[in-house]
């Protein structure tokens, strides 16, 4: 590159813009690094004063300027000024000549090109609130997430650069607000309210909108990041929306925040605006009086917090535009206010629900439970009975309510069932039904309701409402709305009740491994790991008093009552390590689930899958499942069951230890969102729930039943009943009574016991709700005598 000409006198202060690399020179000019610079020619255009009309004496001036080549035009495409980049290759004109003053090109002006390539987007522009009118629409992108346009370029502002000193350079800049990407938040999109789709575009239907508005607008100093998320300024503040719509005239009186109900990510809303408006489309911010007030959100995505507001505010609308946030846009948001006006019109009164049923519809505290019971034996005496099973770690007895139509004894040929709620203190809604089906059973038996009385005449049900009560009584403190992920889900010594039994499903599938099964390890009735019974083992108080209790009952069929999602959970919940030694699982032609070899499932895969069935489509709303999931999309196919360890893989479960220690059929039933919903919302729950628990407790009399006695009539306890074609076998009871829940079908069932003869019969079973009658008598066997013989 030749020398450049030294300056002036008279160029001393003028502005000077830095050099380009080298690379971009020689690409310019298109020549190598030893031939001397040219200056492109142009012809004179009207205005141009940064250089004179005159040419150089020595130069031949030609007619036209040579057509822009390719690599001009791609740098014409790269750098926003392209009249700049030209200027800075002209030669500086020699110190004897006087310079003109120079009239430098606003950045906004763009240059009228020789040759029409593609134009570059203008700068962004700060636009102001006054910008728009109220009646604006965004353009509809080819978004899926969001609907917003690609983020631009980041650009580099050479005149920013150089005048830029060491010590702003050295200075650490501006913390950016909020903490996620582009990408992140497309992964995650805008979650709304408890309960509600988070997945795709959110529906404009429902009263609660998302509007993207358009892309962040913000000063070109201010972007400087791909992220338009990453950068939130007031103009901004609005982009992104959460409106509800309350369908008549309400006072609101504050908004309580939380994160996202996860427990992998951390986002959460950390500022926000409150907006107001009567018709949607004229809205009015919440001020102090001076300008728009700014709330202070969440600090972690756990933790509620309540944003009342110093003065109420009387609208049908209301929106919460996030200001600031960490991680990706994802927001929980519960509105509080008192409606102005009664209900009128035709839509709102069909979504009003009432409940026909009588029943306390509130939460119930540890002693208000224990007050509900007593009310409900009183009523019904000669069906009802309260016992304990056990404490708790803080002494709080664990009160179960047996309902039968003679309580207190097992009765041969009776099964019994069980429905369990509480294992997790802060999952409130299965506590509560559980307290109204006390109120329903002990009421529709006393008016008559055949289905209630063939359901309590030919059943012993047990139900226990509380199983961890130490921690309910934690969450109940802090209140449904004010409660979270965390507070109260485990006991006060620190354990997760579900996964706190013994892992049996290992233990089983490494004997099986070994080829142990059934003859030295047996397929049924585990024996549980002296190891687990030590005092000193990591146990809850709360799970021995359970063990003790299932040890005791034979029981048949049973479900735990828990929350955080909307589906019903069957075994295995233990996922099966690989083995190489394992034979590869060959699915037969009807099996319709995804093959995933680290899934097992259980010899009674299909009765499981027909319990599970029977529960979620008397549900109203379990199996509509457009909505997707509580966390993620939806996991059951749209029928609302999911073995656990496709869904939720974890050992020492209550299901996988009921099913392998016990006769008992242990499912659980997620019942919502929520976790801790608020009073409003417990007679839409039972309504939803009613059917369901009625219908599953009618399933513990499918399949078959009956008595194993020997040849002069005495019961024969801990029999074994084999199932021809199904490897998990069941045991008698102490009074020789046996119940076996099977689907419609004929099976070839056999009843051993030590000492006996082995008989085999052929038992059908129906569609119709009544278990088939398959008894057994056995005959003595000669072969203990022939073993001490020999």
């Amino acid at each position: 590159v030749p020398p450049q000409p030294p300056r002036g006198e008279d160029d001393v202060g003028t502005p000077q813009f830095p050099e380009l690399p080298p690379p971009y020179e020689e690409e310019e000019d298109g020549g190598g690094r030893g031939e001397p610079e040219e200056p492109p020619k142009e012809p004179w255009e009207p205005g141009r004063e940064d250089w004179s009309p005159e040419p150089e004496p020595d130069v031949p001036e030609e007619p036209e300027p040579p057509t822009l080549d390719y690599n001009e035009q791609l740098e014409r495409e790269d750098y926003d000024d392209f009249e700049y980049i030209r200027r800075q290759q002209k030669p500086r004109k020699p110190p004897s000549r006087k310079k003109p003053e120079r009239v430098w090109p606003q950045p906004q002006e763009t240059p009228k090109p020789e040759v029409p390539p593609p134009q570059p987007p203008p700068l962004p522009v700060p636009v102001t609130e006054g910008d728009y009118e109220d009646t604006f629409e965004p353009p509809d992108y080819d978004d899926l997430a969001y609907g917003l346009p690609p983020p631009p370029k980041p650009r580099k502002h050479p005149e920013k650069e150089e005048m830029e000193t060491d010590e702003e350079k050295l200075k650490p800049g501006k913390p950016k607000k909020g903490g996620g990407s582009k990408e992140e938040e497309e992964e995650d999109p805008w979650a709304e309210e408890k309960g509600r789709d988070r997945k795709g575009k959110p529906k404009k239907p429902g009263g609660k909108k998302w509007d993207p508005d358009e892309d962040e607008w913000a000063p070109p100093e201010e972007k400087t990041s791909q992220c338009p998320h990453s950068q939130v300024t007031d103009d901004s503040s609005r982009a992104h929306w959460l409106e509800v719509d309350t369908r008549r005239a309400t006072k609101f009186t504050g908004v309580i925040t939380q994160g996202r109900d996860s427990q992998i990510h951390e986002d959460f809303v950390t500022s926000f605006y409150v907006g107001f408006s009567n018709d949607s489309q004229n809205w009015v911010m919440y001020s102090n009086g001076y300008e728009e007030m700014t709330f202070y959100g969440n600090v972690d995505k756990d933790t509620p917090v309540l944003s009342e507001f110093p003065e109420p505010v009387v609208a049908r609308y209301i929106r919460v535009y996030p200001r600031t946030w960490n991680g990706s846009l994802c927001l929980r948001l519960e509105v509080l206010g008192c409606p102005l006006s009664a209900i009128s019109s035709y839509y709102t009164q069909q979504n009003e629900v009432t409940s026909s049923d009588n029943l306390d519809f509130r939460h119930h505290s540890y002693k208000d439970m224990r007050q509900l019971m007593k009310v409900v034996n009183e009523e019904c005496p000669t069906i009802t009975r309260i016992y304990n099973i056990g404490k708790s770690s803080r002494g709080l007895k664990l009160y179960a309510m047996e309902i039968s139509d003679n309580p207190g004894e097992h009765e041969t040929g009776e099964p019994e069932f069980r429905y369990t709620a509480g294992l997790h203190g802060h999952e409130a809604l299965g506590r509560e039904l559980l307290l109204l089906l006390m109120q329903f059973l002990c009421r529709e038996y006393r008016d008559g309701n055949p289905r209630v009385r063939n359901l309590v005449t030919d059943t012993r049900i047990h139900l226990v409402p509380a199983l961890n009560p130490d921690g309910y009584e934690l969450a109940r403190e802090a209140g449904s709305e004010l409660g979270n992920w965390a507070l109260g889900h485990w006991t006060e010594e620190g354990y997760d009740l579900f996964e706190n039994f013994p892992d049996l499903a290992s233990a089983l599938w490494a004997a099986e491994e070994r080829r142990l099964v059934p003859h030295k390890f047996p397929n049924h009735h585990i024996p549980i790991p002296e190891h687990y019974l030590a005092e000193d083992a990591a146990v809850a108080v709360e799970t021995r008093a359970i063990l003790a209790w299932m040890e005791k009952n034979p029981f048949v069929l049973g479900a735990n009552l828990q929350g955080g999602e909307k589906l019903v959970s069957f075994p295995f919940d233990t996922a099966r390590p690989p083995s190489a030694t394992a034979a590869p699982r060959v699915a037969p032609h009807d099996d319709y689930e995804d093959d995933n070899p680290e899934v097992q499932e259980t010899p009674d895969h299909a009765i499981f899958r027909w319990l599970a069935i029977s529960y979620a489509s008397a549900h109203l709303t379990m199996t509509e499942t457009f909505r997707g999931g509580c966390h993620t999309q939806d996991v059951t196919n749209a029928m609302g069951i999911v073995q656990g360890a496709k869904w939720h893989p974890r050992a020492g479960s209550l299901n996988d230890f009921s099913y392998l220690h016990t006769n008992c059929l242990e499912l659980s039933v997620f019942l919502g969102c929520d976790k801790f919903p608020h009073e409003s919302e417990l007679q839409q729950e039972w309504e939803n729930n009613k059917e369901s628990l009625l219908t599953f407790m009618e399933q513990v009399h499918r399949g078959i039943k009956g008595l194993v006695t020997d040849q002069q009539g005495e019961p024969i306890a801990n029999a074994t009943i084999v199932v021809g074609g199904i490897n998990h076998n069941v045991q008698t009871a102490s009074g020789g009574d046996y119940w076996r829940i099977l689907n419609p079908g004929e099976y070839r069932v056999t009843a051993r016991a030590e000492g006996y003869n082995p008989s085999v019969k052929t038992c059908s079973v129906f569609y119709d709700i009544g278990a088939t009658q398959c008894n057994f008598v056995l005959s003595r066997s000669n072969w203990k005598r022939i073993r001490e013989i020999m």
